[in-house]
């Protein structure tokens, strides 16, 4: 059966989203059709809606950091049921690429860019609306391949796992997997939004033994020591370069540093606030509208520049682990929701989001709209 429900549909870039009634056909094979119960708003789906720029994205359905409850499975799913609960992914494990094989990779020859799948189980007002990034968690229902979803512990709060599904993965995962802190050291994150923080987290995790939070809003610097930050900086208390600063301020160098902001300027600092000889720098923010450059010597000189999509992890994986880690109070969650909203308030987020008047991250419940049947 088609499902009717609420989703907020993004007819074209810079525009408010609009909450719609929309038709959501059932899974075909290998596809899960999932009841989604709370979503963070990220800023990837900002980047989307005002930066991003690609006119064939449109209309979509934004959201990738949901979680919700299995309503249905098509022919050939075999691993997930109704009422099973789970974590939508924006980068899929099937088990059998070449990329899924290698132990050193988390990437996979499914999709993982920011477009929106060709094709998409959605349509309103007799129009197709593609589901960003495969997921589309700004809905009530979504559907999706059964490759590109996790199931999580049955006692996980939605409400909170959700934001497993992006941001804090990416953050944590970054600082363990990719930069692999090692206990006693270093770091430097650079900006301070739920990726910045959960990096910041990652670091303490690690061992570190020195966080510098790096942010020109002061007013995070609060929430960063919650995460386990010793150190705060404001590039703009400084007439010097940032690089300058914490070299001075750390005699050389960090050990390791992460770019969590998507700026091309920031990253190429955070290289430079790195060590010569082993300061190894992370690239986690997301852009792709401009090239990033360093002198040939930052590199020559012993450093390494390194990328990190999802924080490295294997998402089928890696996200139940996560899940687990929470649950065992291991990983924080609740810390980083500063707002708990609805879906007819998403525009006000996104708002809040785009003008930095909140400390993290918000999330939406679906619950205040009634789902058509």
């Amino acid at each position: 059966l088609v499902i009717k429900c609420r989703a907020a549909v993004a007819w074209e870039p810079n525009k408010p989203l609009v909450i719609e009634e929309i038709e959501v056909a059932p899974p075909q094979a290998n596809e899960v059709r999932i009841k989604i119960v709370a979503t963070g708003v990220c800023h990837t789906d900002l980047y989307h809606l005002f930066e991003g720029m690609h006119k064939d994205g449109f209309p979509a359905v934004l959201g990738h950091e949901g979680a919700g409850i299995v309503e249905s499975v098509g022919p050939g799913v075999t691993e997930f049921q109704p009422g099973d609960k789970v974590i939508p992914l924006f980068v899929s494990q099937c088990r059998e690429c070449r990329f899924c094989k290698n132990p050193k990779t988390n990437q996979a020859s499914g999709r993982h860019d920011m477009m929106a799948p060709a094709d998409s189980r959605f349509t309103c007002k007799g129009k197709k609306v593609l589901q960003f990034m495969g997921t589309s968690t700004f809905s009530q229902y979504t559907v999706m391949n059964q490759i590109a979803i996790a199931k999580i512990d049955p006692a996980a709060p939605l409400d909170k796992v959700c934001l497993l599904g992006c941001g804090i993965c990416t953050g944590y995962g970054a600082a363990v997997n990719t930069a692999k802190v090692e206990p006693g050291s270093t770091c430097a994150v650079f900006g301070l939004g739920a990726v910045g923080l959960a990096a910041v987290m990652g670091c303490k995790s690690a061992g570190a033994k020195r966080i510098f939070a790096v942010d020109i809003n002061p007013d995070k610097f609060g929430k960063a020591k919650v995460f386990g930050a010793t150190d705060f900086v404001n590039p703009k208390d400084h007439d010097k370069p940032i690089s300058q600063v914490l070299a001075e301020m750390t005699n050389g160098g960090v050990d390791y540093s992460l770019e969590c902001v998507g700026n091309v300027t920031v990253m190429r600092s955070a290289l430079e606030s790195c060590v010569k000889g082993w300061g190894v720098s992370v690239l986690v923010g997301w852009t792709d509208l401009y090239d990033v450059a360093t002198r040939p010597i930052q590199l020559i000189a012993g450093r390494t520049w390194k990328g990190s999509l999802f924080g490295g992890f294997k998402s089928k994986d890696g996200v139940p682990q996560m899940v687990k880690a929470y649950l065992d109070k291991k990983v924080k969650l609740d810390e980083f929701i500063t707002h708990n909203m609805t879906l007819g308030q998403v525009n006000d987020a996104i708002e809040l989001m785009k003008h930095g008047k909140w400390c993290v991250h918000t999330f939406s419940t679906i619950d205040d709209l009634p789902a058509i049947q």
